[in-house]
Order: C-alpha cells, then sequence, then structure tokens
C-alpha cells in the first residue's frame, strides 16, 4: 500500500475512525487499530470495538493497493504532529512508514486478518433531512445516562409517532423529548434503541451535511452521512415508561431570556460546590438564584422575568438545568411546575417539539 494525502484530510479522517477504535481490548487488541485500505485513488478507514463502527472514504492520491490495520491513536497523534502539506504513506513488508517534509516515522502494524469483517448492512435505505436529525441529537442526546449498570438508559429510544418519529433519552434524573413531524424511518408502531454514545458521535459526523441516509435492522442501526458510515449495535431491553412523568398540567409558569438565565446560572454556580443544587426564588416579575454552600460562601443574582403562579422556592443541579435550557432553540425559556417536589418541564417559547423535564433536588 501507497499513497499520498493532505495532511488534515487524513488527520481528520483517522481521527473518526479512531473514535470508534477501544484501548479496553481483552482477548482481542486488534480493536486498538485502524483499518486502512486501498483501491485505486479511495482510502477506506474503518475503526471498531464490536459495538459502534466509523468507516470514511478518502480520496487520496493512491500509486499501490493494499491493506494494513495500525494502532489507532498513535498514528492519529504522528498525522497531527507533521508539518502541513501532503502526507506520503507506505506499507513495507514490516511497519508503515508515514512522512512529511522533513518527518519521518515508522509503526509496526497489527494483525489484518484478526481485524473483525463488515457486513453491508441489510434494511430498506430511508433519506431524511440531517439539520433536523443534528438538531434534535444535540437537545436529546445529553439526556442520556453513563452509567452501563442499566444499559436502556444508555440509550435513547426512536419510537413511531402518528405524524412522525419521537426521540427519547433519560438518565433518571432529567428526560428529554423531541418530536420529528413528517419523519418516516420507522415502521407504525416500531421503535429501537440506539446507544446514546453512536449518536453523539453521529451529530459530529454530520456537520454540514444536507441528507442522512438510515437504515434501522433488528439488531443493528446504520447512518451514512456522505462519504462516511456509522452502524451500531442496538440495545436490547425496554426503556422506561416515560409517559407518566409528563403531568397535564402545570399550574406555575415562569418565562425568562435563555440568555440571562444562562448566564446568571453560570455565575451563581460558581459557589454551587459540592453537588449544592441551585435554588430559583418564583414569585412577581424577577426569578432570584442563589447557591449556599456551607464554610465557603453563597451567590445570588436576580433577573427579570415573567411569572404567573404560586410563590415557591424550587432548586436544581445547576448543570443538569443549565444543559436544559442550552438545548432550547428560542430567545425565551418557559419553566413550568407543579410545586417544588414536583419534576419542572422545560419549553422554549412557541416552540412544542420539545421539552425538558427535571427533577428537583430537597433543599431545608
Amino acid at each position: 500500500m501507497k499513497f499520498r494525502c493532505e495532511r488534515d484530510v487524513l488527520a481528520d479522517a483517522v481521527g473518526a475512525a479512531a473514535r470508534a477504535a477501544t484501548n479496553r481490548t481483552g482477548t482481542l487488541p486488534v480493536l486498538a487499530g485502524i483499518r486502512m485500505e486501498l483501491a485505486g485513488d479511495v482510502l477506506t478507514i474503518t475503526g471498531t470495538d464490536l459495538e459502534l463502527t466509523i468507516r470514511l472514504n478518502v480520496d487520496v492520491g493512491g500509486q499501490r493497493d493494499g491493506a494494513a490495520v495500525v494502532p489507532a491513536r498513535l498514528v492519529g497523534d504522528i498525522v497531527r504532529s507533521l508539518p502541513a502539506g501532503a502526507v506520503d504513506v507506505e506499507l513495507g513488508d514490516e511497519a508503515m512508514s508515514i512522512s512529511a517534509g522533513r518527518s519521518q516515522f515508522s509503526v509496526r502494524p497489527l494483525s489484518l486478518e484478526d481485524y473483525p469483517a463488515q457486513a453491508e448492512p441489510a434494511a430498506d435505505a430511508v433519506v431524511i433531512p440531517a439539520a433536523a436529525m443534528s438538531e434534535a441529537l444535540h437537545q436529546v442526546v445529553r439526556a442520556a445516562s453513563t452509567d452501563d449498570a442499566r444499559a436502556v438508559l444508555t440509550g435513547v429510544l426512536l419510537a413511531s409517532e402518528e405524524d412522525g418519529i419521537r426521540m427519547v433519552a433519560t438518565d433518571s434524573y432529567r428526560l428529554a423529548v423531541r418530536d420529528l413531524p413528517d419523519s418516516s424511518v420507522l415502521g407504525s408502531g416500531q421503535k429501537v434503541l440506539i446507544p446514546a454514545k453512536a449518536l453523539g458521535e453521529l451529530q459530529r459526523l454530520i456537520g454540514d451535511a444536507e441528507e442522512l441516509t438510515v437504515r434501522l435492522g433488528e439488531r443493528e442501526a446504520t447512518f451514512d452521512v456522505d462519504s462516511t458510515r456509522l452502524s451500531t449495535r442496538l440495545i436490547e431491553g425496554e426503556f422506561p415508561n416515560y409517559r407518566n412523568l409528563l403531568p397535564s398540567a402545570y399550574p406555575n409558569l415562569l418565562t425568562v431570556a435563555k440568555t440571562a438565565m444562562l448566564e446568571a446560572i453560570r455565575r451563581v454556580k460558581i459557589l454551587a460546590q459540592d453537588s449544592t443544587p441551585v435554588r430559583l426564588a418564583l414569585g412577581g416579575d424577577t426569578v432570584q438564584l442563589t447557591a449556599i454552600t456551607q464554610d465557603v460562601g453563597n451567590a445570588a443574582e436576580e433577573i427579570d422575568a415573567s411569572y404567573d403562579g404560586t410563590e415557591m422556592t424550587v432548586a436544581f443541579n445547576p448543570d443538569y438545568l443549565a444543559a436544559g435550557i442550552e438545548a432550547i432553540e428560542s430567545d425565551d425559556v418557559t419553566l413550568a411546575t407543579m410545586d417544588p417536589m414536583k419534576p419542572a418541564v422545560l419549553r422554549g417559547v412557541g416552540q412544542d417539539d420539545y421539552l425538558y423535564l427535571l427533577m428537583p433536588v430537597r433543599v431545608p
């Protein structure tokens, strides 16, 4: 194998594929590598941990076809460190040489025979607008759990609805729900549970792409973005019945500017140490944010707001609260509550397709 490629193009491709490789290789050390295969002027780079696979096709100046598996992190670090310009890559009998300018590296490859084969997806392809999916992923993935002890909560539920699909994620402390009307990637009544990690990578890969091709099989989901393919195994298990968490009515409604609220939370949470919540005093035409940490200090800030309801103080994890507000696209945000101990719901003013439910924190 021998080819030439621009450094930035090669670095981006290696970096993307390497995010699917794993350092927890167990009995299969080759999974710490990426597979590079050259056919003509197309270089295919693949990374996988057997759960998530990312494969990219890159246009290069091909000189000799071939294939090799090389350490993902090491090759990524090498390519990024090279001077700008063309990078020459050549596979010899015992090593792969990577050079640019006066820099020369030699890397021993891993076993090509041990690298897992990649099957083509069998499910039917559906093409949807990429921008809408990217926005939905930005809003929903943040609420998924990162604790593998409850695998179903590390996934995002895609469920068929009458007018499209619904995406749902929760870590049991918060819940994000986004509706995508007029999207038909699922059959009637169908639902799948996709790992949030994979969807986070998909959002990164979408970038400015216009279209996204989706294939949802019985055990695997595949997404094609331009010349990149991401495949992931689906999560088995039953997602919690989230609908029971959504009260039909909220008697208390706070409306506040998104930017002002985020900046106030950012400042006040400096004093919210050791899991200290941020308290919101609701009432009148302002909302006061307070954080009190024993033996450290306290912070308070008041911002303009509109409130309709009973005066009360409700407290939240500041990071979870900020994450929900940040995900909303409109300039103004509403916080709907029943009482200080019941879940609250964040929405954007004039936007009914997204909600972020947040459990309050009990305070004295």
